[in-house]
């Protein structure tokens, strides 16, 4: 492991709180140092406050901010001599530490501070990093981890036997700490936990921790425990209907919809694969609080029921009365078909979950080859994963947004009304699979909600393909949006030639059937009932003359779908239909055509756009938004409706 320091980049960073920003995110870069909101810093300053008086202030992480991404803001400002006091007490519940610590903050507006705030304070430094390095963690849950890490560090560090974070661990490191402490001490090792580093400065305090953590590297790379790159070949087969069951087996467990990203990698499958799999996998988690994520141990298979009816013991055997237990269902699954699946109740839930196990696969396998991995007991886990302060938060729990947990797929996304419909369902919680032949579509959003497909919607094996990749990304479908299509330039049926028919019927008809036959079977798995939304036209009442095979194409289409809602009905999928007329802020509509078709008529532009009853525009948006809210539980008792949004058309009517 390297230091990041560089001098020019601190520049950016002024000052005591500058500095701890700056070398906070160099930790925060690091996945093998800290997960997902994982470690916390803090810098001690002292300040003059609105008296004229000095004070000296803790400034600790924050809850909820990242490492990778804090801010100056995300640091919570509480009083030291306080948390000083705090830290003599016998004892003090969670819920009275944590009004203590919100209660002398100097910044009322600023974060809860981390439940290891004393713990910061006692510490005689001005720096102080807290990671969950890997290396360390993965010597620390092995049968012999404080005599290795004696053997690492010697008088280098202080060693905390393992003692759950908040107050009676600060108590614990108060009193060890001063009797232990050594004028060579530069960390703390809190066994399967972490470690700390301190210093003057924040460069000496984050490059000890890199001295540190480096020194475990180097004892495991010694004692050969690096697990050699897997070599394993992926199988190709189809397993999106498997994928589907699977997640509606666990959204009948959970009680609401779940979003299941599964991981064929070939460090995935070989560890699913690994013949002692039974064993390593089901002792515990690398550290306490990723229990919170990721459950105390995988599933290993796919029999769900099992691993409820196990993980509701667990809880009989360590619960206290008023405890709300939490779901039963798995957050992890390992199967030597599927690799690793990871569960959540978002899509970003999920890769948390991910990116959390793909870590502790790592520090298994390496604490297995050292010795053998030993996580703390069932007992220990228990305690951190029914915390108070965890039980309180799902007290306070607000509702999440509508579609969370669902999964809606369209197509024709990458622009116009079918990236307007994106953006309407990702807005209300939906993960989106966006399909488009245009490879923009790849890149149209940047977040773990997202999947964007370069998709030809006429090959049925590209539809094939993408319907798979699509399962594997989110798990399932809940919602199909059919919106991609042509509108070709207008000819009458005189000069109209095959070539031209097919060409439209194959991209608004035909790919619509293909695409409404493969995802009828995922959409019968869909938790809370499967949605269609087809995205048709006002020239299916009234035709228009010079669009012929646009016209009989999304009739056609129309009459599709209510012949799968007469037919799907019975499966809890509801189908319905959209016929928009006269959007024109999509890539058709350039303004040159724009002024071109309003001479036409003898308008004005924004005279033409508006020629309707009720003089409005209609934009992608506001299909877009309809075409979700269809999707919603206002339309739960509709089927085969035909709703049109044009602003009132007179042929129409």
């Amino acid at each position: 492991m390297k230091s990041l320091w560089n001098d020019r980049e601190t520049k950016e960073y002024p000052g005591d709180l500058g500095l701890r920003v700056y070398t906070s995110r160099l930790l925060g870069r690091n996945p093998s140092l800290v997960l997902h909101g994982g470690g916390n810093t803090s810098v001690k300053i002292r300040e003059t406050n609105i008296l004229g008086k000095e004070e000296d202030i803790l400034y600790v992480k924050g809850s909820g901010w990242d490492l990778a991404t804090i801010e100056a803001a995300g640091f919570s400002p509480v009083r030291i001599p306080h948390l000083l006091e705090l830290a003599k007490l016998e004892t003090l519940s969670d819920p009275e530490m944590v009004n203590e610590l919100k209660t002398n903050m100097t910044r009322a507006i600023a974060p809860a501070p981390s439940v290891e705030t004393i713990l910061h304070a006692i510490l005689p430094y001005k720096y102080v990093d807290h990671t969950h390095a890997d290396a360390v963690v993965t010597i620390t849950n092995t049968p012999n981890g404080v005599e290795r890490i004696q053997e690492i560090y010697g008088n280098r560090v202080v060693i905390i036997p393992y003692i759950m974070p908040g107050f009676d661990l600060a108590r614990a490191c108060a009193q060890r700490f001063s009797a232990e402490v050594t004028e060579d001490t530069i960390g703390m090792v809190l066994m399967n936990h972490g470690i700390f580093s301190f210093g003057s400065t924040a460069k000496e305090s984050y490059e000890r921790m890199i001295q540190l953590v480096s020194r475990a590297e180097d004892y495991l790379h010694k004692h050969n425990a690096i697990p050699p790159t897997p070599n394993i070949t992926q199988e190709e087969k189809p397993l999106r209907h498997s994928l589907a069951t699977l997640r509606y087996q666990l959204s009948q467990i959970t009680g609401f919809p779940v979003i299941l990203t599964t991981h064929r990698t070939p460090k995935t499958l070989t560890f699913a694969r690994r013949d002692d799999i039974g064993t390593i996998s089901q002792q515990g988690p690398a550290t306490p609080d990723h229990v919170i994520r990721t459950k105390r141990i995988p599933l290993l298979g796919r029999d769900i029921n099992a691993y409820t009816t196990a993980y509701n013991d667990y809880v009989h055997a360590h619960a206290s009365e008023g405890l709300t237990q939490l779901d039963p269902a798995p957050r992890v699954i390992l199967d030597p078909e599927l690799g690793m699946c990871a569960v959540g109740k978002n899509a970003q839930q999920a890769a948390i979950v991910a990116d959390i196990y793909d870590h502790t696969i790592d520090i298994i396998s390496a604490a297995t080859a050292l010795d053998s991995y030993q996580a703390l007991s069932a007992k220990n886990i228990f305690a951190v994963e029914y915390w108070d302060l965890e039980q309180a938060k799902l007290r306070k729990g607000g509702k999440p947004p509508v579609f969370t947990g669902e999964v809606a797929l369209v197509t024709g996304a990458a622009s116009g009304i079918g990236k307007a419909c994106v953006a309407s369902l990702l807005q209300r919680g939906a993960a989106v699979v966006g399909l488009d032949i245009n490879t923009e579509i790849e890149t149209l959003y940047s977040r773990p909600d997202f999947c964007g497909i370069t998709c030809d919607v006429t090959d049925e094996n590209a539809i094939l393909q993408a319907l798979e990749r699509a399962v594997e990304k989110f798990g399932g479908l809940d919602m199909l949006v059919l919106n991609a299509g042509i509108f070709p330039a207008g000819c009458s049926i005189a000069q109209l030639s095959n070539e031209d028919w097919r060409k439209v019927m194959s991209i608004n008809l035909d790919a619509n059937f293909t695409l409404m036959r493969e995802c009828h079977p995922l959409l019968k798995l869909a938790p809370q009932g499967g949605r269609v939304v087809v995205i048709g036209s006002k020239n299916v009442p009234a035709p228009g003359p010079g669009a012929a095979a646009y016209s009989a194409s999304k009739a056609a289409l129309t009459q599709l779908v209510r012949v799968a809602a007469l037919e799907w009905g019975k499966e809890g999928i509801r189908v319905n239909t959209i016929h928009p007329n006269a959007v024109f802020d999509t890539g058709v509509w350039t303004e040159e055509v724009l002024q071109a078709r309003a001479n036409h008529y003898g308008l004005t532009v924004e005279g033409y756009k508006t020629n309707n009853l009720l003089k409005v525009e209609v934009t992608s948006q506001a299909v877009g938004e309809l075409a979700a809210e269809m999707c919603g539980s206002l339309f739960a008792n509709t089927t085969a409706a035909q709703v049109p949004i044009d602003g009132g058309n007179e042929r129409v009517i």
